[in-house]
């Protein structure tokens, strides 16, 4: 295993981990602006406002993006299986 393998192994695992990641964070961050703003318009100050909307909206982001998360950490853990004789060499 050289150096140059090791890192582009990292960043590939990096890469997958900030791909699953991201459907959740991005409704997150949507649904976050969102109740803000309606926040910042009725002057509604409740803390629970922002934080019970986010998980439920992130939840159901989950579930929508499940099947692709799996397909992909399936195809990266496949790919990792298959190919360790290749790099034990």
């Amino acid at each position: 295993m050289t150096p140059d393998f090791v890192v582009g192994f990292g960043r590939q695992a990096i890469e997958l981990c900030l791909m699953m990641a991201l459907p959740m964070l991005g409704v997150g961050l949507g649904v976050g602006v969102f109740v803000s703003v309606i926040q910042a318009a009725t002057q509604i100050q409740e803390q629970t406002l922002t934080f019970i909307p986010k998980i439920i909206c992130m939840f159901l982001a989950l579930l929508m993006a499940l099947p692709w998360l799996m397909e992909r950490i399936t195809t990266f853990t496949r790919d990792v299986f298959l190919n360790i004789p290749n790099y034990v060499q």
